[in-house]
């Protein structure tokens, strides 16, 4: 499924909603007369000539066209191609001449998930019968266009690499604002759950590669995602993945600014940031990451369950140890830090409290350098990707350009999971018995 940034279910101690840096929920009201109305028109303009340069959705012209066919021969069939399975196309009318930016150009197919301020249907371009995922903002006089939209958006339509989400168009109206993204049909976090017990170790590596790649891209372009978890990595059938939802996300400043201490979801947040921390860089991502690399192995959360940062400090706390001033310079300052912490047991290896990581070589050293509590101390994602951990990988890989895929590197794909191969051998033995994996 083509799941889109907010649409998804709500997570226990999920952070998709709009929030300012001081935390208050914002927005850009419709209602306010003068500036802010020719502000946002500007902007929302400026957005849609960004977003037809950042594809081949539209041809126009030969130099178009020719730059399009150049794209298809270095990228594998993208996921936003005409339709592959069944032509649900059959009796509507696709013109070329059709516009960008006209809700009109786009058909609603069907309705993927529901967020906090946004809905996300699976949809095609009138156009050319491209699948796409539309995110329907919806406005109102008092709330006006969520800032996280305006945010997102505006990041977006500078960032052109294979492992980030492609936002294709924006549909304004009076009543909504929808982006018109690529579409991918599941998220990492779908992916697990219809693979459970823990994913293969060859697919783990290459799901890995690609998160870190589209990291250093970010980070070497200083945003910070500020919310990654596994619902949003988008993934195609082919393992293509895709880092979404950047509602949260901001262009960093040098050196680093204070930002708000409540974001990424509870659960993938690091420890500085638990413990109020409002100075930090792109080593808020690298925890992140970390936690989803081994949440691939064991097919689980690290720390899960908890309802509350008390709670899950302390969880944290139980493998990595209690930091102190010799280990985490300046941990004793930040605003919910307590010393009664120190009873609590030494630090121990990774693989002991997820045993998966042992059975990997390099997979508990690269883990380990991602899950340091003091904030300097963790890996970049671009030194991760040097780490011997992916040295098995096609050396291919380490020379490709931004915008191509690991899948056009020959003999690069995914290997079947347990849940797949049990499925084949239940589709020859037992074939009423059979349960579809993805």
């Amino acid at each position: 499924m083509g799941q889109e940034l907010c649409a998804k279910s709500r997570q226990p101690g999920c952070s998709c909603y709009h929030r300012s840096e001081r935390g208050e929920a914002r927005s850009w009201p419709r209602g306010q007369p003068g500036a802010m109305e020719a502000a946002l028109k500007v902007f929302l303009s400026d957005l849609k000539e960004a977003s037809r340069s950042m594809t081949s959705f539209h041809p126009q012209g030969e130099l178009r066209a020719v730059s399009a066919r150049k794209l298809r021969s270095k990228r594998p069939r993208s996921n936003s191609d005409p339709f592959q399975e069944g032509d649900p196309r059959q009796g509507f009318l696709w013109r070329k001449s059709l516009p960008f930016g006209a809700a009109s150009s786009y058909l609603h197919l069907e309705k993927l998930g529901e967020g906090s301020y946004a809905t996300v249907y699976k949809g095609v371009s009138r156009i050319n019968g491209q699948l796409v995922a539309l995110k329907v903002i919806s406005m109102n006089v008092e709330e006006g266009v969520p800032f996280t939209a305006i945010r997102e958006a505006s990041l977006l339509k500078g960032l052109k690499h294979a492992n980030i989400v492609l936002l294709h168009d924006i549909v304004h109206t009076k009543e909504t604002l929808t982006f018109v993204f690529e579409y991918m049909h599941t998220d990492l976090a779908q992916y697990m759950s219809q693979h459970p017990g823990g994913l293969h170790p060859h697919n783990v590596r290459l799901f890995m590669f690609q998160l870190l790649r589209g990291l250093a891209y970010i980070h070497q372009q200083h945003v910070l995602h500020r919310d990654l978890k596994p619902q949003n990595l988008l993934l195609s059938h082919q393992g293509e993945l895709k880092l979404a939802d950047f509602g949260l996300a901001r262009a960093k400043s040098i050196p680093s600014q204070t930002y708000s201490a409540e974001v990424v979801t509870l659960w993938y947040r690091p420890p500085d940031a638990l413990l109020g921390a409002t100075e930090y860089s792109s080593e808020l991502d690298i925890w992140g990451a970390g936690c989803i690399f081994i949440e691939m192995f064991q097919g689980q959360p690290l720390f899960p369950g908890v309802s509350n940062i008390l709670e899950q400090l302390e969880r944290i706390w139980e493998v990595l140890g209690v930091p102190t001033e010799d280990t985490w310079p300046g941990v004793s300052k930040l605003p919910n830090y307590n010393p009664e912490w120190f009873l609590m047991p030494k630090p121990q290896r990774l693989q002991i409290t997820w045993n998966r990581l042992g059975e990997v070589p390099g997979a508990e050293d690269l883990a380990s350098r991602m899950l340091k509590g003091f904030p300097r101390a963790r890996v970049s994602a671009r030194a991760a990707l040097d780490h011997e951990y992916f040295q098995a990988l096609p050396p291919q890989l380490f020379q490709l350009l931004d915008e191509e895929s690991l899948f056009t590197v020959s003999g690069v794909r995914l290997k079947p999971e347990m849940c797949d191969l049990l499925a084949s051998y239940s589709k020859s033995h037992h074939p009423a018995q059979l349960t579809k994996c993805w």
